[in-house]
């Protein structure tokens, strides 16, 4: 009996213990998910019942993106209860190969061993039958040397052994070659096993007054997920008296590579980067010292030159129908926004696998009523080109992406929009304007040469655009053109009195570059001069640099 209640008083915490922290293997499915510019925000809900005291309930297969640190849970039962410190472990990789090819070259080393056998035995036969033949005739017989009227007897026996043992390993050789080539071939074609990326395994302690079913919902940050925005951009340049309208349609494209596939869910697109910093940079201070000699360092690689975006314009049905069809009306996501962010929620509940295709979505459209204008810049290009104005009128920003534009109906290619803040102007471009005509000419270029008592040089040069608006309402016209500059102060550049006087001195904080901008009437034209002069010493020569791209 005393030894029946000790082992009773052994096993018993081991009972208490399992009671105390029961694991429960739970089943979860993805509800939502909001995808950042960076990546993105997935939650899971699960319904599980809980017992009383303390358990663990177990997720298992979540992605291996997953960011430990982002790992979130909540949730509510019937009862009281408490949620502990989550954790997160690392699942090894599965390799699983390919199960028929596997099976087929088992077979086939199965059989090759089976002739190697053959081959073998055949092999010691013949070496055997040899060992006969270059046996001396007295050693052949039993008590004597062996008859010399059998010897053709021995010589036909030995030599037919011989023939019929190499007919049977030139065979199992032949087939031991094919066998060795088939499992050659099958090991070089099969494919790779099929392997299962590490994942995570999520633990969540659970502590319940009593039994009770509870609903969780586990959230968490997984790289591998991003949208970027893309728009379509339709002016109607306002023919027969309209005012001119745009179109503005802003649309996401969708793209997860995260492991796992997100099924039915909700979408929300958000317009803030998760994984940007929430400080402004630390500043360094900086030391000012003598130039050492550079050390020579190993030739960077070129950098790979990124691709354009490429659009494709759907093609139109020709097919000839009855009755007027009824135009589809494309989803678009209705718009939450705040002072700081902004959320667009996809339309209905949607599915985007993890296979890293790109799922495009509607946002939202704007009408606008643009200001048009006309811009050109001569010294490069004598094409005027037609320009809208526009302000954004929405609520959150229009991020940086492709924009493809349509002017009254006609696809005439495709720009880039650069992130604008809510209420904030920008400009889009809609192609040539092929009925304002441009034309710069050079007028004068006068170069001197130093003497004994000036030595300087100089050189002047001046220009003459014309532009002409040939069609039959105003245009406002911009000009855009360059001087030189220098960051020597041996050298100068003034700019003429016979030029005529920019609007704009300096563009876009680029040095030399000014603009002249002006109302056209219907058939008017204008000229706009533009002169300067250089200097420099005599004993040096000059040229003409592009200046480095602000960035």
């Amino acid at each position: 009996m005393r030894k029946f209640s000790l082992a009773v008083a052994a096993v018993a915490p081991l009972f208490a213990g399992t009671a105390r922290s029961a694991d429960i293997e739970a089943r979860s499915h993805i509800d939502a998910v909001t995808v950042y510019p960076d990546a993105a925000l997935v939650t899971r809900t699960l319904d599980i019942d809980v017992p009383a005291g303390a358990s663990n309930v177990i997720l298992r297969g979540l992605p291996f993106p997953l960011d430990p640190d982002s790992l979130r849970v909540a949730g509510g039962a019937g009862t009281a209860i408490s949620i502990g410190a989550v954790e997160a472990r690392l699942a090894p990789a599965d390799i699983r190969p390919d199960s028929g090819a596997e099976a087929k070259l088992k077979s086939l080393r199965s059989d090759r061993e089976g002739w190697q056998v053959t081959i073998d035995a055949l092999t010691g036969k013949q070496a055997m039958i040899l060992g006969y033949g270059r046996a001396s005739p007295e050693k052949l017989g039993d008590d004597k040397p062996l008859d010399i009227a059998q010897w053709n007897e021995a010589f036909d026996t030995i030599g037919n052994a011989l023939a019929k043992v190499g007919d049977e390993l030139r065979a199992a050789r032949s087939r031991a070659r094919e066998i060795d080539d088939e499992i050659k071939g099958l090991e070089t074609t099969r494919p790779r096993p099929a392997t299962r990326p590490p994942q995570r395994d999520i633990t969540i302690p659970l502590d319940a007054a009593d039994a009770t079913r509870a609903t969780l919902s586990v959230s968490y940050r997984v790289t591998g997920a991003s949208w970027r925005p893309a728009y379509d951009a339709r002016l109607d340049t306002g023919v027969a008296g309209r005012k001119p309208g745009l179109d503005l349609t802003r649309r996401a494209q969708v793209m997860q590579t995260t492991g796992e596939d997100w099924s039915d869910v909700t979408l929300l697109l958000s317009t803030t980067r998760a994984l940007r910093g929430a400080t402004a940079p630390d500043v360094q201070p900086e030391r000012l010292a003598f130039l050492e000699p550079p050390v020579p360092l190993a030739a960077s690689a070129p950098r790979q030159a990124s691709k354009a975006a490429r659009m494709e314009a759907a093609a139109p049905n020709d097919a000839a129908v009855m009755a007027q069809p009824v135009p589809a009306a494309e989803q678009f996501a209705p718009l939450d926004a705040t002072d700081y962010q902004a959320n667009f929620v996809a339309p209905g509940r949607v599915s985007i696998a993890a296979d890293g295709a790109t799922r495009t979505f509607r946002l939202t459209t704007r009408r606008y009523e643009p200001t048009l204008f006309v811009t050109a810049a001569p010294a490069l290009d004598p094409t005027a080109y037609l320009g809208a104005h526009l302000v954004n009128e929405d609520d959150a920003p229009l991020l940086a992406g492709p924009v493809v534009v349509q002017r009254d109906g006609a696809f005439v290619g495709q720009g880039r929009l650069r992130t604008v803040a809510a209420g904030d102007g920008f400009d889009l471009g809609f192609g040539a304007d092929d009925r304002v005509k441009v034309t710069r000419v050079p007028v004068k270029k006068r170069e001197n040469e130093p003497t004994w008592y000036n030595q300087t040089k100089t050189d002047a040069r001046e220009f003459k655009t014309t532009v002409k608006n040939l069609h039959g309402f105003p245009v406002k016209a911009t000009v855009i053109d360059r001087i030189p500059f220098s960051d020597n102060t041996a050298i100068t550049v003034d700019l003429l009195a016979q030029s005529t006087p920019p609007t704009d001195r300096q563009v876009g904080d680029r040095r030399g570059i000014m603009a002249w901008t002006f109302d056209l009437a219907a058939g008017e034209q204008k000229d706009i001069r533009l002169a300067w002069r250089m200097k420099w010493p005599a004993d040096r020569d000059v040229v003409l640099q592009p200046a480095p791209m602000a960035r």
